[in-house]
């Protein structure tokens, strides 16, 4: 299945000051695969190197990080020549040898002509380096995350649908398969971006299979709490992880520690929360203060929001059967706005935008505020219904004054006083 990703190695691999590059993203969304399929289809070679799978690989970075050595060692351990500027030289699960990645500084200075890409799952949690310094400012930094909508409708064969949506994004001209788009996002919300769960679903066309891997990502994201941290770490990430769909089923969103349990405080869970969010698995949305340049400046650090990164994940974790979210029948009603603002926080994050919220200090919220590329800031408001009355979106632009608003719902779309009306299928436009 082709990825976007793919695109920004290609870009990689031309850039003329190209540094060692690092792909990090949670398990299960197609980085080995994604890397591989972009080496064999650009280089003559790949020299592919499995940390985790291959602990004897470790052994060549022990003595110094003379790469000319280190070079001519992973030729003969992985049986590929390797030459400058056409062989892909991939470091696989990377945060299994602190060493490793501790290499990639010398690579870029000694050996810039070679290149060379690192994945991990968990970089940023595994950065708690015994002896070994990660190299900072000699590499560029690239994460991935699950599959989007637009790439779910490529691998479904229905790339025509992507131009008819893109299409009407940018003309805000209503869309005749406005409902066939709607039921394609149903199905998405079942299966998510898990590369493994879509291939399933696209070879079974049946969800109870589908069912079946999610669980089985979920539990390999168990497994790794209980690898990469201590007992006392686990049992308190495992908590937070699985309190995130109730966070998600308040009125009021904000996490709130006591959801965890009866008399949790921040100090207790705040590594927990960390260890999440580093590790790609949870979606981290800071409150904002107010509504201005640059946005980073003016969070609340102690109001926040999480989501899971994947809406298939979360479905699956909370037991809701596909048959329900398909049929929209009844019992989709309680939980559809809970999916629908879970969904627009993944395809924001996988278009890189920090989702920020906003909150007055009544009962005004703004479901996420984002920082577009030209600077503008955009209030972006989820509607999971037909129903578009929002106080709320009223007093944010009357206190901020935006470019233009955005509203995410079931309905077409339109452009009327200065809102953009997106269908939530579209939401990988923005």
């Amino acid at each position: 299945m082709e990825r976007k990703i793919e695109h920004k190695l290609a870009e990689w691999k031309k850039s003329a000051n190209r540094l060692p590059l690092i792909v990090h993203g949670a398990r299960q969304v197609g980085k080995t695969f994604s890397i591989l399929r972009f080496g064999k289809t650009n280089y003559k070679n790949v020299a592919y190197c499995n940390f985790e799978s291959n602990t004897g690989l470790q052994q060549i970075f022990a003595n110094n990080f003379d790469t000319k050595r280190i070079i001519r060692e992973l030729s003969v351990f992985t049986g590929k020549q390797i030459y400058e500027n056409d062989t892909l030289i991939f470091f696989d699960e990377i945060q299994a040898a602190e060493q490793a990645l501790t290499s990639l500084k010398y690579f870029a200075e000694q050996s810039p002509n070679y290149h060379v890409i690192a994945a991990g799952s968990l970089l940023g949690v595994a950065i708690n380096r015994k002896k070994y310094s990660f190299p900072v400012g000699k590499v560029a930094m690239q994460t991935l995350a699950p599959m989007d909508f637009e790439e779910f409708l490529w691998a479904i064969n229905q790339r025509d649908a992507v131009a008819i949506i893109k299409e009407s994004f940018e003309n805000n001209t209503a869309c005749t398969l406005h409902q066939q788009f709607l039921n394609y996002y149903k199905k998405f919300l079942c299966t998510g971006g898990m590369p493994q769960v879509v291939s399933e679903y696209i070879d079974k066309q049946d969800f109870d299979y589908v069912s079946v891997v999610q669980k089985n990502i979920i539990n390999a994201y168990i497994a790794d709490m209980a690898k990469y941290a201590t007992p006392e770490e686990t049992v308190r990430i495992m908590a937070v992880f699985n309190s995130v769909p109730a966070q998600l089923a308040k009125d009021n969103k904000k996490f709130q520690y006591k959801i965890i349990k009866s008399g949790a405080r921040a100090k207790q869970y705040e590594l927990a929360l960390q260890w999440l969010k580093a590790s790609g698995i949870i979606i981290y949305s800071p409150k904002l203060n107010e509504g201005k340049l640059p946005l980073s400046v003016y969070t609340d650090n102690n109001s926040f929001k999480t989501y899971m990164n994947d809406t298939g994940l979360l479905l699956s974790s909370i037991g809701v059967p596909a048959k329900i979210i398909l049929s929209d029948i009844a019992g989709y009603q309680n939980f559809k706005g809970i999916l629908a603002e879970n969904y627009v926080a993944t395809a924001l994050a996988a278009n890189n935008y920090t989702p920020y919220y906003w909150a007055s200090e009544g009962k005004a919220e703004i479901d996420f505020v984002i920082q577009d590329k030209a600077g503008n800031i955009i209030p972006i408001e989820v509607k999971s219904a037909d129903n578009l009355r929002s106080k709320s979106l009223q007093q944010y632009v009357y206190q901020n004054k935006p470019f233009y608003s955005i509203r995410v719902s079931c309905k077409n779309f339109g452009y009327e006083n200065k809102i953009k009306t997106v269908p939530l299928y579209a939401c990988f436009c923005i």
